[in-house]
């Protein structure tokens, strides 16, 4: 929270006596920097008595009235103060230690091993990465976990299909074949899911050729994903995938205090009983056959992280399918004493990406979209507008805009929204796109180069004068540490989209109106031009999107 913000609050709880009085900012930007509905908490409040007491008070806003809300403007010299405080922090304008001492945990990515990465394990990849971001700027311990899905039924459908074809040799796309093959085959003969079933608890019961054919299963998919994390700048702290929690979840299964609330459900299954939880479908723990689900290891998993890192909140960046399931996991750590009730579990709960035709993407049916591909696309787009302009070289830069179109496509949308694949969209370098703000950095920095300017040479006076388009910038500067918050604690990087749009829409709004360099208030707007920059750029870092120089 801003100490502007800070000042303006607490006069208001001293004036009025009412408690949890939030400022938002005004949709209509006419209405101020703030905007306070202070009278909606009690209607004997009058507003115009409390503005007339606040302006009294010196503070670094001007308070105004209208229909019933306070609006606040911030003061010019505030606005300015702001300004120097960007030139002055750079890259570092806009972070906090509001998360000091706590430790927020983030499962994203998770592909399924033996599978190539397909274009539905993006949004949990690139929305994960921008949460991770996020919070650490805000001076959290932050620990991203990718959580491979490498155990269960699945790999004993693979190690049935590898016996019964004889395959030696393999790699991602044979196994993604022989996966497509084995559903083909079940189709007509529902026997097989018994066989994968038996080959499933062979590896779980450490089953020699098992566990050899899976572990090669495991080291090819690895580098599959190492090549895609590269291409796409990613990095992950850790990635412990399920099969890793073996002796947890045998301490988990053993454990007195977690057995007296499993019970035998009427297939023989055993189950754990949420009725007292407010949900009235059982956890599935164990199958009859005495194998795990995806909630044994679940669980197990949350009694790992708690033991390890004593986290604050913990986050599964996962598609919205899975909403139900995590109620269920969530309420059922609670049950089991694995998390602690100041423990917040969060379910992000994303929309899927569909098909042009706004169709989900298919799977099973051997026509998943492979990422890699996608990414490829990408880049060959943007080295073609390379081509076309002269403004990029074709490798490093045309990698970084194809890339950067791609994650700020995905983040720009709600977390909870579908997306649907849109290439024009995504590329466009007149709209709210990656390319797009991009560009405007670069413009940015091309008009810095050109008056070898540094803000720390320039005082500015009190007599500026500043015109509209200038202090539209500046009062959209001032919100950039306010955002940033705001999109960590809803889990929606899409609010520091829209932001970063803003401020590059203001600044282009400005410098297609405005001389720059040798204009009177030259070393202002050279400032302000320095501001935009450095908070364009931090912005997209933290969507883990590059910048390049030039454009």
């Amino acid at each position: 929270m801003s100490s502007a913000k800070e000042q303006i609050i607490r006069a208001l709880e001293a004036i009025t006596g009412a408690e949890e009085i939030n400022l938002e900012f005004p949709e209509n930007e006419a209405f101020g920097d703030y905007s306070s509905n202070i009278a909606l908490l009690n209607k004997d409040f009058k507003v115009e008595e409390i503005v007339e007491k606040i302006n009294k008070l010196g503070l670094p806003a001007k308070a105004e009235t209208k229909v019933g809300f306070i609006n606040f403007w911030l003061k010019k010299d505030v606005l300015i103060d702001n300004l120097i405080q960007i030139g002055k922090e750079k890259e570092k304008y806009g972070s906090s230690n509001a998360g000091r001492g706590k430790t927020v945990i983030i499962d994203y990515s998770s592909p399924n091993i033996a599978k190539p990465f397909g274009i539905g394990h993006l949004r949990s990849t690139i929305i994960g990465q921008a949460l991770y971001n996020l919070y650490k700027f805000l001076g959290y311990k932050v620990v991203g976990d990718n959580h491979l899905g490498d155990w269960g039924t699945q790999f004993g459908k693979l190690l049935y299909m590898i016996k019964a074809k004889d395959v030696a040799n393999f790699d991602i796309a044979k196994l993604e074949e022989l996966y497509v093959e084995f559903h083909q085959l079940a189709e007509d003969d529902p026997g097989l899911e018994g066989k994968a079933r038996e080959w499933f608890k062979k590896l779980e019961d450490g089953d020699f050729e098992a566990k050899s054919i899976w572990k090669k299963c495991v080291d090819i998919s690895l580098e599959e994903f190492e090549r895609v994390y590269n291409l796409l700048g990613i990095k992950i702290d850790f990635a412990f995938g399920e099969s890793y929690y073996e002796a947890e979840m045998k301490d988990l299964l053993s454990n007195p205090s977690i057995v007296k609330h499993v019970s035998e459900g009427e297939d023989g299954a055993k189950i754990i009983d949420l009725s007292k939880e407010g949900i009235n479908i059982p956890l599935m723990l164990l199958k009859k056959d005495e194998g795990t689900t995806y909630a044994t290891r679940d669980l197990a998993t949350i009694s790992f992280r708690v033991r390890k890192w004593n986290p604050d909140i913990i986050i599964y960046e996962v598609g919205a399918e899975q909403s139900f399931y995590f109620k269920q996991i969530f309420a059922a750590a609670r049950l089991l004493g694995l998390v602690d009730e100041k423990v917040k579990l969060v379910h992000t709960a994303h929309g899927l990406y569909l098909a042009p035709d706004g169709k989900k993407f298919a799977t099973r049916e051997g026509k998943t979209i492979k990422l890699e591909d996608v990414l490829d696309e990408a880049i060959k787009r943007a080295s073609a507008y390379a081509e076309a302009t002269a403004r990029l070289d074709r490798t490093r830069q045309a990698r970084q805009v194809g890339i950067g179109a791609i994650k700020y496509f995905d983040l720009m949308h709600s977390v909870a929204s579908n997306v649907v694949f849109d290439w024009e969209k995504m590329m466009n370098l007149e709209g709210n796109s990656g390319p797009y703000l991009q560009y405007t950095t670069a413009r940015a920095n091309s008009v810095l180069r050109k008056a070898e300017f540094s803000i720390f040479n320039f005082q500015f006076s009190i007599n500026l004068q500043i015109n509209n388009e200038e202090m539209a910038v500046l009062r959209k500067l001032c919100q950039f540490q306010e955002v940033i918050a705001f999109a960590a604690i809803n889990y929606s990087p899409n609010i520091l989209c829209n932001y970063l749009y803003d401020l590059a829409q203001k600044f282009n709004t400005f410098y297609n109106r405005h001389r720059i360099i040798g204009s009177e208030n030259e070393n202002f707007r050279l400032a302000l031009t320095t501001a935009v920059g450095s908070v364009l750029k931090t912005g997209l870092e933290l969507l883990g999107i590059s910048t390049p120089e030039r454009m």
